[in-house]
């Protein structure tokens, strides 16, 4: 069983999950011609996985087979686990809970060589329909305080399989950036009386010069104070605290600007690794009126160094205004230029 151990200076809460390290290797040292008979989310491969928690498939086909195209298991190797109560306990001074939770895999779609920048948009629809229907069921579980929805993209950005997938871990206790970013939020909201991510949204659209994509129901935007090249937000236009609270006409919306965001990435810094998360509030919160769910994109250019960990600051050599132009297309012709980074040139045309 895994346990939580809360650091007793700043709060933080560290999973000591020892199930982890019996998962196998990354598949560094396959051939790539063999990486595809070794990945157990292809189409056939079912049996492969624990069994699905949920699945978008044809009319006619059998749970835990083929003719599926959106796919949900449990991880075979979790970082937390469904089983039991939450029981806080001490060891001294310090404060440990026993390893409760949910750790799912999302499989996004049989095809093992996509991904966002190359998927219909009826595809990332589907995708977004099953985190809302995975949250939608874990949140009626009072043991969870917290889901978070994430994707690597890429080893370097952590993904252990190529075939696309994201992940979701409910946590028995809020993670301590998600309640930094709550109180944060509740600060402003006390002095102003506005949420802040609306007047971001509002501030953005107006200036302009960070905007990346927009519809009626979102806006895509490099941040003003941008931890990393190319950090891209994506922030619903109306006010929403919950993710999983969002319509079928948003989630039209959504898919829109995530496909010419993901696409952009990838046609300008040529398919870099990244992460991205869904930020959203915690599960027992109700409608806040200041904190507002969004998404955060992190391409994986530069290492986080030991100045960044020292300090919590963060080094960004690109400004987000160029970041944004060069999503936009305004310097098509132009390699981005980041020291430390490795993009490779542009093929040009014969």
């Amino acid at each position: 069983m895994p346990e939580l151990r809360k650091d007793p200076i700043i709060g933080r809460w560290v999973i000591i999950a020892s199930e982890r390290g019996k998962r196998p290797c990354d598949f560094k040292n396959i051939p790539e011609s063999q990486s595809q008979a070794f990945c157990p989310f292809c189409n056939g491969n079912e049996a492969m996985t624990p069994p699905e928690v949920l699945a978008y498939r044809h009319a006619g086909t059998k749970p835990n087979e083929a003719g599926w195209w959106v796919r949900v298991v449990s991880n075979k190797f979790p970082a937390l686990s469904p089983d039991g109560d939450v029981v806080r306990t001490g060891e001294g001074m310090y404060d440990m809970m026993n390893g409760v939770g949910a750790h799912e895999v999302i499989i996004e779609t049989p095809d093992h060589d996509a991904s966002y920048a190359t998927y219909e948009q009826s595809q990332i629809e589907e995708i977004l329909w099953s985190f809302r229907d995975r949250m939608m069921d874990l949140r009626r579980d009072r043991r969870f305080r917290y889901i978070l929805l994430f994707k690597n993209h890429g080893r370097e950005a952590g993904a252990s399989l190529e075939h696309p997938h994201s992940q979701l871990i409910a946590t028995p206790t809020v993670p301590k950036r998600v309640q930094e970013e709550v109180s944060g939020a509740l600060n402003y909201y006390r002095f102003k009386e506005r949420c802040v991510y609306c007047d971001i949204v509002k501030q953005e659209l107006d200036t302009e010069s960070r905007v990346v994509a927009e519809n009626d129901s979102f806006v895509a935007f490099e941040p003003f104070a941008s931890r990393f090249p190319f950090e891209t937000w994506v922030v619903p236009r109306a006010h929403e605290a919950h993710f999983e609270n969002i319509q079928k006409h948003h989630i039209m919306d959504m898919a829109k600007v995530m496909h010419t965001v993901f696409s952009r990435i990838k046609e300008v810094l040529n398919d870099p690794p990244y992460n991205f998360i869904i930020h959203t509030s915690p599960c027992n919160e109700p409608d806040l009126a200041h904190y507002h769910w969004h998404i955060e994109i992190m391409p994986k250019l530069m290492k986080v160094a030991g100045f960044e960990w020292g300090t919590g600051f963060y080094i960004n050599p690109t400004p987000p205004e160029q970041a944004a132009a060069w999503l936009r297309g305004e310097l098509a012709d132009e390699i981005p230029q980041i020291p430390g980074a490795n993009i490779p040139p542009k093929k040009q045309a014969v």
